[in-house]
């Protein structure tokens, strides 16, 4: 008997949420068979199995928070020595945060062309079992499939070793749930929808508006705080109470950007990427950091010094199901326009899935978000903790606009957005945060502006 440890995540991270077990107690496991699915303040990721055997115990329910080092499992694997083992928290649970919370579970460095032994190698302290079975294939019936995916199936009570795969590799896709379910296929224990209660609020007598039954009271209960949400709420609260804001806007005309982007959309290049206005708005942020600089550095309290970055990590806001995300693109001020346009997709599908890896998430510099997806016009901007600068996107919407000078002046309906920045008063003073807004805008309103950057 052999139990597994919660592993060490690092980056500080002490915990972790199991948000779903991928196997039962008695179910047979292969090494690297996926065994649960657990969520830390950073990404939701699934742990591999570190040996082959039978599931004898699940230590730790679903939604239970528990602390890295904590038993989670007890797997048999047939051993002679019967008695309970830790896996440990040294080396092994280093080779579990290095491949799977960092972004690469054991199951995908296994399934490279890599040689053998560098594959073993992964598996360090896995013990000469797992090392020697590395590349064994994943046992029938085992299933595969994204977090989101798993997540969708337990909503409607479908049990995913039960439904055929037909993406990638066997990897069990949305359509596939669904088509399960309409071929008739008997859910398992669905849980049935609960409607949240209507607000009970108390009734108000006379012009004095009195309350007959003391405040207003709403029924809709409790949520725990945790996950994404937590380290969300504690960043934020620490960015806004410890660098001074401010935040300045600036409505422009973009529709020579909004050209750009169909023109782009047309492009063979373009094919197989995604074309959107944050793609230009990304790019013209990283041209006008070039020259103000200041939005890309941070304040060191305990230094008293101003740290200037010399590449742009560039910040992403993502509103994802988990909650709110900012990974970053390494060095995109040094990337053309189709190589930028590959990274956002691949940031946001990562981050869609729930795959974001820790590494994406730290490091950043500035950061742009878009409200203008949801409809809004514009927004206050809380700064990403320990940076300097973040701007704010809104909606892209047809407006009559003043073009034209002197006799030719004339109003036309334009493609106009608000865009707004906020910085740290402590190290960008109002001339240059307002002239990084107005160069944005500029490089906006004329793409061909970027040639003299």
């Amino acid at each position: 008997m052999k139990r597994f440890p919660l592993p060490d995540p690092g980056e500080g991270l002490t915990e972790a949420e199991i948000v779903s077990w991928l196997v039962a107690v008695g179910d047979e496991v292969a090494v690297n068979d996926p065994i649960v699915e657990v969520e830390t303040s950073k990404s939701l990721v699934e742990l591999p199995s570190p040996w082959a055997g039978r599931v004898d115990a699940l230590l730790v329910e679903v939604g239970q928070t528990v602390e890295v080092g904590t038993p989670i499992i007890v797997i048999d694997d047939r051993s002679e020595d019967d008695t309970e083992q830790d896996l440990g928290g040294g080396e092994a649970a280093a080779v579990v945060a290095g491949d799977v919370l960092g972004g690469e579970t054991a199951a995908e460095a296994a399934s490279t062309d890599e040689a053998p032994g560098a594959a073993s190698a992964n598996l360090v302290g896995y013990g000469p079992e797992a090392a020697a079975t590395v590349r064994r294939p994943r046992k029938p019936g085992a299933a595969m499939a994204k977090p989101p995916v798993r997540k969708y199936a337990r909503d409607r009570g479908v049990r995913l070793r039960e439904v055929p795969g037909t993406g990638p590799g066997g990897t069990i896709t949305y359509a596939d749930v669904d088509a399960w379910l309409a071929a008739g296929s008997r859910p398992v224990e669905a849980a049935p929808r609960v409607e949240p209660p209507v607000p009970v609020v108390a009734q108000v007598a006379g012009p004095e508006h009195e309350y007959l039954a003391g405040p207003p009271k709403l029924s809709y209960g409790r949520v725990p705080v945790r996950g994404v949400r937590k380290a969300t709420a504690q960043a934020v609260t620490k960015s806004l109470f410890t660098a001074p804001h401010v935040t300045e806007w600036l409505t422009c005309d973009v529709s020579a950007t909004m050209d750009l982007v169909e023109r782009l959309r047309d492009a063979r290049e373009f094919s197989d990427v995604r074309v959107s206005p944050m793609l230009v708005v990304a790019k013209a942020v990283c041209l006008a950091l070039r020259t103000n600089p200041e939005l890309n550095a941070r304040w060191d309290e305990d230094a008293q010094e101003i740290i200037y970055y010399g590449d742009v990590n560039l910040g992403v806001a993502a509103a994802t199901p988990r909650g709110l995300l900012v990974p970053n693109i390494k060095g995109a001020d040094q990337m053309g326009l189709l190589e930028l346009a590959r990274h956002f997709g691949e940031l946001t599908r990562t981050a869609r899935d729930g795959r974001t890896p820790p590494a994406d998430l730290r490091g950043g510099t500035f950061t742009i978000t878009n409200v203008g997806v949801f409809g809004v016009d514009a927004g206050t901007p809380i700064l990403n903790n320990g940076e300097s600068g973040i701007l704010c996107l809104g909606a892209i919407t047809r407006r009559p606009w003043v073009v034209g000078r002197g006799a030719e002046e004339r109003i036309e309906p334009r493609w106009v957005t608000t865009l707004a920045v906020s910085f740290d008063h402590r190290l960008v003073d109002g001339e240059g945060g307002s002239r990084f807004l107005a160069d944005v805008a500029r490089l906006l309103a004329d793409p061909a502006l970027a040639l003299l950057f």
